[in-house]
């Protein structure tokens, strides 16, 4: 009896040292601690989806279940953004913050880098946000730390596109018209430009974003995400980090809801694709939602582990699907609005996805 105990308590000692690697290795067996910064979902396929950490890019094509690393090719650049083709999903796009613009053919099994345009200047290479121009997988807009870029060739080349754009540090949220894809809202350090022939010409809009003192000022206010309303396309949301703000003239005028929140300091904002009026913003105290165009709020917060939230997504096969990204705390989805969230850890699988 004595000589059988050896080798069961040799395959336990096994079985405790392969947990106590798995949990050094996937945080938890999960990598639950990550902190997730960007979320694309593909457009088609609500069981897959993208994410992105401090470190690496991650995909599942089992609603979360289990996830693959998909980096190979990447530099050690970090991943700040990601646009998945609307119309050719295989086609992924990253862009990052030192390097430019990565893309994937073939769903995230190989990067390379498409910064022809972009290169030259270091704090070019930040690309905070990737748009596609609605029914294009040709044309897209990039916002970076130097301004508005465009491709019309898939990221092949990139030209700059900031004339009218003065006084600006930086270019941070861009979007695009789904009507009238000639008019495009580019948030920026210094507020909201908007173009009315494709990116062209910007002229500034800023009239009650920022008060009259200091319009001029290139960091008067930070626009961090910036949405046009789809059954509404004169209305614009803008999320800043000192407010949220409203147009519903394209940009002429802009008034300040949300001034009730707890936290005026936002990090995203998204708008339901089907349903006009429900909207959705992000902050240090987690995420709330408005169905009444912003007058009023609640938060939706339960089972969240962390309020200090890094990324927010919808659904766009289901509105009342949602993913968040936080701080430390991984990746959370809700199946009901926003009513109640639970975790995703990113589980690695054994083998990579087909």
């Amino acid at each position: 009896m004595a000589e059988r105990s050896i080798p069961n308590r040799e395959a336990t000692l096994t079985r405790f040292l392969s947990i106590f690697v798995c949990c050094l290795t996937l945080s938890a067996c999960g990598r639950s601690g990550e902190t997730v910064v960007e979320i694309a979902l593909h457009p088609t396929k609500p069981n897959l989806l993208y994410v992105a950490t401090n470190d690496y890019i991650f995909k599942t094509r089992d609603a979360g279940k289990t996830w693959v690393n998909v980096s190979k090719g990447m530099t050690h650049s970090r991943v700040i953004s990601l646009a998945v083709d609307p119309l050719l999903p295989a086609n992924v796009y990253a862009g990052t913050k030192g390097d430019a613009v990565f893309k994937s053919f073939n769903g995230g099994q190989q990067w390379i880098s498409q910064r022809k345009g972009l290169e030259g200047v270091t704090i070019t290479s930040v690309v905070h946000e990737l748009k596609f121009v609605p029914g294009s997988s040709q044309h897209i807009f990039a916002a970076t730390s130097m301004g508005v870029f465009e491709t019309e060739n898939a990221g092949d080349t990139w030209t700059k596109r900031m004339d009218g754009m003065i006084e600006v540090l930086m270019v941070v949220t861009i979007d695009v018209n789904p009507n009238q894809p000639q008019t495009l809202y580019a948030g920026t350090s210094g507020g909201v430009y908007r173009s009315l022939d494709g990116a062209r010409n910007w002229t500034k809009v800023n009239n009650g974003l920022v008060p009259p003192g200091i319009l001029k000022a290139s960091r008067a206010l930070s626009v961090v995400k910036i949405k046009i309303a789809p059954h509404a396309p004169r209305t614009v949301y803008t999320a800043t980090l000192k407010g949220l703000f409203k147009t519903t003239n394209g940009g002429e005028s802009w008034q300040r809801i949300g001034e009730a929140l707890p936290d005026q300091f936002f990090s995203d904002l998204i708008l339901d694709p089907v349903t006009p009026g429900v909207v959705f913003v992000a902050s240090r105290a987690g995420i709330h939602t408005s169905r009444d165009g912003g007058q009023t709020w609640n938060a939706v917060n339960e089972g969240l582990t962390n309020l200090n939230i890094r990324a927010l997504v919808i659904s766009p096969t289901n509105p009342s699907t949602l993913y968040v990204g936080t701080n430390r705390a991984g990746l959370f989805r809700s199946h009901n609005g926003g009513r109640t969230w639970e975790p995703l850890p990113l589980v690695l699988a054994q083998q990579p996805a087909p």
